[in-house]
């Protein structure tokens, strides 16, 4: 039996080995992909911010001036070079300074937009289901990073006079989670919400008007769409990952079989005839 457990551990050991190597290449696979997912957004986020200044509200865009147009247009890219920057720390396990400022506010310059960081911590590579949780906490800290720069850019629209500022937090947030449960790629142009809703007047409480409004709304699906390059890196991950579920299975087998042949010993070890 002691031979049996030895031989499991060696096994056990083996695939240990293999799945660190694995760990290494979804860990390389992933640094590559927030590169160009980083990248992808920044310009993402900048053709957006044009369609919803130009095409969405042009008048709006048109009553600022040459220093507020710039100052708006610059406030964009910092929020998209700092998006850059965390993508890295999330794979990379290091954190950005705590409340660094990324944008001043376009229509007034006492006014700062803060972006919070959040840390991830490098896992035991291992272990396969240490792995599986460190990359499902990766894919979500992603997603709230695009959401985290689709408000802040909003706020800045809002703050800049492009964007109507009666329009309540929550019914974009939810108009965006709408969105993000749909699985297609949505009709007209891409990471911009289109939505109709009810906006009561301030003067007359009885009465209210429809108003179209649009807003930015970067998804990962249609970033990932928009970019053969970062949809390829997105193939790449999921192939690391079948080998990684295929190993995470042996894996528990293997301990299952230790677990069992351990208990067999134990129970030789202690009986006995009355």
């Amino acid at each position: 039996m002691a031979r049996a457990i030895e031989r499991i551990d060696r096994d056990l050991a083996m695939l240990e080995e293999a799945i660190r190597a694995i760990a290494a290449e979804l860990q390389s696979a992933y640094t590559i992909y927030l590169t160009l997912l980083g990248e992808a957004v920044r310009k993402q986020l900048i053709l957006a911010s044009y369609h919803l200044c130009t095409q969405g509200y042009p008048e709006n865009f048109l009553k600022l001036s040459l220093n507020q147009r710039q100052k708006l247009q610059q406030a964009i890219r910092k929020l998209g070079k700092q998006l850059s920057e965390q993508l890295l720390t999330y794979v990379n396990g290091e954190a950005v300074p705590e409340d660094e400022v990324v944008a001043e506010n376009a229509g007034n310059d006492d006014e700062e937009i803060v972006v919070e960081n959040s840390r991830l911590n490098p896992p035991d590579s291992s272990k396969p289901v240490e792995l599986a949780k460190w990359q499902n906490s990766l894919e979500e800290l992603t997603q709230q990073a695009l959401k985290k720069i689709s408000h802040d850019t909003n706020v800045l629209l809002q703050k800049a006079d492009i964007l109507p500022k009666k329009v309540p937090e929550p019914i974009l947030e939810a108009a965006a989670a709408a969105s993000e449960a749909a699985a297609e790629i949505m009709p007209g142009p891409p990471n911009l919400l289109n939505l109709v809703i009810e906006i009561d007047d301030e003067q007359d409480e009885e009465e209210s008007s429809l108003t179209q409004i649009m807003a930015i709304n970067l998804r990962l699906g249609e970033v990932e769409f928009a970019d053969a390059t970062l949809a390829s890196s997105r193939k790449q991950i999921r192939n690391i990952l079948v080998q990684l579920q295929k190993l995470g299975r042996e894996y528990q087998k293997k301990q299952r079989e230790r677990s069992i042949a351990e208990a067999e010993a134990a129970w030789r070890s202690s009986w006995y005839e009355d």
